[in-house]
């Protein structure tokens, strides 16, 4: 019995510090506040369920895995909730175009964004640079780059 319970906790044990990992990796490469909160407070089901981009309430927050997002509605923190992996904006927050031409880490505009294939894309969109533009002139050669070069900040 003994050895079953010591068994036991070695699994939790080693859970734990996998998902600890996780968290903390998840903390360092995503595009984040200093508080962790992830898209300047944005919503990030309201990209999906009214295609607009939408500031959430301080009080209607949830926080994922070391990331604390906002929401709009309770309705949209409850669907979060039940499908984190669905609404997360892809690489980790970061501008799309950015991680897909040069494989570099850019702020966005929360009010950029693309829902491609169910997936959240955000852009930066600052001094007349668009990148959003950008993007959909190489739309299929840029995701492929993307997805390869944020794989060097995020492995989950």
């Amino acid at each position: 019995m003994e050895k079953i319970i010591g068994t036991l906790l070695l699994a939790l044990l080693s859970i734990t510090l996998v998902y600890g990992q996780e968290t903390s990796q998840r903390k360092q490469q995503f595009n984040i506040e200093k508080t962790g909160l992830a898209i300047e407070g944005y919503d990030p089901v309201a990209y999906f369920t009214g295609n607009k981009a939408q500031e959430g309430k301080k009080e209607i927050s949830m926080v994922y895995e070391g990331i604390t997002y906002r929401f709009a509605s309770p309705q949209n923190r409850d669907l979060f909730k039940a499908n984190p992996a669905k609404y997360e904006p892809q690489y980790g927050g970061w501008c799309a175009y950015a991680m897909g031409a040069k494989g570099e880490k850019v702020e966005v505009d929360p009010e950029t964004f693309k829902i491609l294939n169910g997936k959240l894309y955000l852009f930066y969109n600052k001094f007349f640079n668009n990148t959003l533009k950008s993007w959909n002139k190489e739309e299929n050669s840029l995701q492929t780059a993307a997805d390869k070069n944020w794989t060097k900040y995020y492995h989950h």
